[in-house]
């Protein structure tokens, strides 16, 4: 008997791999005890697979197992779509990192297998919830499992911002932008931007200046449950935007205050038994991967 009763399927569109690799799942879950369901945006690809379509709310309602094929991006979507509800998420990598999709196409049936017996390692990943206020009033809001970052948008010019932590003034800067990373985030965007490698355990927040104008400025690691607040300076000629892992955004105008806080609702991420944070880094970063014996 399966570990999981009801599963849904969620593939990046637009991949002939995905869409390969998702008919291999089902080929293989067809034979397995499970009810199976497809993501009404993924079916747009597979109009012949059979399978109910759902949207992805009734997804998170039915289902005690999400997979979701593609790259680290299809699963960011998935998270903001799911975190929250009672329900796991596991990811089969069709993209080219895969730090958070890391089943191989290889190994599907191995794998999910092995998952369907209730072998695998839960972690709980946290998310940042984000909101735009202009004159006191929220125009935006967003969620984000990676980063919510503040940049120029098209033009290429420094943005003056006011930077505060649980209402403590920090900093007045100029830089091309900031990038607030969860632990999960910090081997993106925010890995990019000269920020530290945190460790997905952790309860903090990696608050990162992109090329800022001062050298001294750096990265700064808070607690997870710190408020953070960005005020854009009258003195800015451009509308920066703010966006939430890469995938929505808002163009802001001077004097608005952006707040980011840790959201409330978890996602619910799962790995293959033996899962290693580490061995991740070595195998996607290009760590050397071998030990010198010393003996």
């Amino acid at each position: 008997m399966s570990f999981f009763s009801h599963i849904g399927l969620l593939g990046r569109r637009d991949s002939e791999s995905t869409q390969y690799s998702l008919q291999r799942l089902i080929d293989f879950l067809g034979k397995q005890d499970v009810k199976l369901y497809l993501d009404e945006e993924s079916a747009s690809q597979m109009p012949d697979c059979g399978l109910p379509i759902k949207t992805r709310s009734e997804l998170a309602r039915c289902c005690d197992l999400i997979i979701v094929v593609g790259g680290d991006g299809s699963l960011l979507a998935a998270a903001r779509a799911f975190a929250g509800h009672d329900v796991k998420i596991l990811g089969i990598n069709r993209g080219r990192l895969g730090f958070l999709t890391d089943i191989s196409p290889e190994e599907i049936e191995y794998k999910v297998g092995e998952v369907l017996e209730g072998s695998f390692d839960l972690e709980q990943r946290f998310l940042l919830d984000s909101s735009v206020s202009r004159n006191e009033k929220q125009i935006a809001q967003g969620c984000a499992l990676n980063d919510v970052v503040l940049h120029p948008g098209k033009f290429i010019r420094m943005i003056e911002f006011e930077l505060f932590i649980d209402e403590e003034f920090v900093c007045r800067q100029r830089s091309d932008g900031l990038i607030v990373s969860t632990p999960t985030g910090s081997t993106a965007y925010a890995l990019s931007g000269g920020g530290p490698i945190m460790h997905p355990s952790l309860d903090a927040i990696a608050i990162v200046p992109m090329n800022p104008h001062t050298l001294s400025s750096r990265p700064i690691v808070v607690n997870a449950l710190s408020k953070i607040k960005i005020f854009i300076s009258y003195s800015n000629h451009l509308s920066p935007h703010v966006t939430c892992d890469g995938q929505t955004h808002v163009v802001t105008e001077v004097g608005d205050e952006i707040e980011i806080v840790k959201s409330d609702r978890p996602l619910n991420l799962i790995h293959p038994k033996g899962h290693n944070f580490f061995e991740t880094c070595r195998s996607k970063l290009g760590w050397a991967n071998q030990r010198v014996n010393h003996n």
